[in-house]
């Protein structure tokens, strides 16, 4: 009998849609993972009390001989930065404790219409601070593959719950790098929109200017599927992108079954050499970049000079947002309120804060309100935006001569939980190579591409095309997808072990 928890969701939509698997069938089989595996993983923070009757909703309706969309009654994990009205929202922080929104993430209002059924909500790092999801305020999330090491971060609940087979889909978001790193340590994959192209209204807000909201899966067509359901204009963000967007389930067919690859240029940063990453991290990546040059890809190699200076800039202007940001956690609104007998306002707001939020929160919210204040806003935050400009130039300058920039995804696999949580320097540099795609606004994508030989986990292959080209990953992706797939005899993530019900 089919395990429908091992499906990919584009398998699982067809099954459903020939009626050969309920919408109830495999919710049921999801949620019943989730209670196997999921006290040792922690990919959730909260599982919904309503899931089997939007599914039996949709059983109901498809045999009523409604036409459905291409996903109607695929199970959906959803990232606790995104706020709904049905499960508690809160951002993996205690000062969001029990938070109930009084509305819906515009993503989520999609999904739902889409007739995904959401399964709950995931585990994070607090408010989105973080590489590894240890900073999320109710514990951290375990990496599937090894249950010592970290799933990456921020959105390490959603890319284990992939990885796990409790979810066939999950929404994340990626302010620096918390879907694509995630994806690289847990052989999964992960997109990071256009910045625009999904909305964010209804995103817990980090940085806004850095945020963006995109689909984690175990395959690339699954990707475009959950793309495809989320990706459009919408009046509530003033960000939005008004264009229309082309089929991204559509171009992952394309990539899946066409020569994409022939004639393609992929540039290779010079100034990222492999000295910077893990011996099995490098490897793995010049294995991808052989495999695209045997089907008639050129690599290029292009400078990208101010990337080096990506972090530092970064950690300035998302410290600065995220102090605006998190200011109307203030005890008088809503969340957490600490009571000070004989106490001003100012005195309740500063014991809420200091009770509410955790370590890495309070130290961001000091960098950055230091960035923002009087006499050295031109010298951190204004001479970090000026670098970004030169981070989108590298962008333009390399675009104009290639079609697609490739990086390994991060520079190591999963490291172990603790290893690295008290050297903020050392957890802020996991985001390498995924940063400057956020500070330049175009889209990035990482897809697996195969095991480090040092400890077995899985590695990662980054690609980052111009904003708007967001098909051309998927393309380029689900051609790189197919030919490892073939080479492996299926998904990295068979090759998993016992917990993923793999044979390593």
């Amino acid at each position: 009998m089919t395990d429908i928890t091992r499906l990919s969701a584009a398998d699982l939509a067809a099954k459903l849609a020939s009626r050969e698997i309920s919408s109830v069938e495999a919710t049921q089989a999801h949620l019943d993972r989730i209670a196997a595996v999921d006290g040792d993983v922690h990919a959730f923070l909260h599982v919904s009390d309503h899931a089997l009757d939007v599914a039996a909703d949709v059983d109901r309706r498809r045999a009523g001989g409604e036409q459905l969309g291409p996903v109607a009654g695929v199970p959906l994990a959803i990232k606790d930065v995104l706020v709904t009205t049905d499960m508690p929202s809160t951002s993996g922080s205690k000062i969001l404790e029990g938070y109930m929104s009084p509305f819906d993430a515009t993503v989520v209002a999609r999904s739902r219409a889409a007739d995904l059924v959401p399964l709950g909500k995931t585990n994070m790092d607090e408010f989105a601070m973080g590489s590894s999801t240890e900073h999320s305020a109710y514990g951290p999330t375990r990496n599937p593959w090894d249950l010592d090491r970290i799933p990456g971060g921020s959105g390490g609940g959603s890319a284990a719950a992939v990885a796990a087979f409790e979810a066939p889909l999950a929404l994340g978001s990626d302010t620096g790098g918390s879907i694509r790193q995630p994806a690289h340590v847990t052989g999964t994959v992960g997109v990071k929109p256009t910045y625009g192209g999904v909305s964010r209204y209804g995103a817990i807000a980090l940085a806004s200017s850095l945020d963006q909201v995109g689909p984690v899966t175990r395959t690339v067509l699954d990707a475009g599927l959950l793309h495809d359901v989320v990706a459009g204009h919408d009046i509530h963000d003033a960000t939005s992108i008004a264009d229309p967007w082309p089929s991204f389930a559509e171009a992952a067919r394309e990539g899946a079954r066409g020569d994409v690859l022939k004639g393609l240029k992929v540039g290779v940063v010079k100034e990222l050499p492999d000295s910077g990453f893990q011996a099995g991290v490098a490897s793995s990546f010049r294995d991808a970049l052989a495999k695209l040059e045997a089907q008639g890809a050129e690599i290029v190699e292009i400078s990208a000079p101010h990337f080096e200076y990506a972090v530092a800039a970064y950690y300035l202007i998302l410290p600065a947002e995220a102090s605006s940001n998190l200011a109307k956690f203030d005890s008088v609104r809503f969340g957490l309120r600490v009571d000070v007998p004989g106490g001003t306002v100012e005195d309740v707001m500063s014991a809420t804060r200091d009770a509410g939020f955790g370590p890495e929160v309070k130290r961001r919210i000091i960098l950055g309100t230091y960035a923002l204040s009087a006499g050295y806003y031109d010298a951190y935050y204004g001479s970090a935006q000026k670098v970004r400009t030169l981070i989108q130039r590298d962008f333009d300058q390399a675009f104009a001569s290639v079609d697609v920039i490739a990086t390994p995804s991060a520079p190591t696999t999963a490291f172990k939980i603790g290893e690295k949580i008290d050297d903020p320097l050392s957890m802020y540099l996991n985001d390498l190579t995924t940063i400057p795609a956020n500070l330049a606004g175009v889209p990035g994508i990482s897809v697996p591409s195969g095991l480090a030989e040092e400890d077995g986990l899985p590695v990662g292959i980054q690609f980052l095309a111009p904003a708007r080209e967001d098909a051309r990953l998927y393309r380029v992706g689900a051609a790189l997808e197919a030919l490892l797939v073939d080479d492996w005899g299926g998904l990295l993530l068979d090759r998993a072990p016992a917990l993923l019900g793999g044979t390593r």
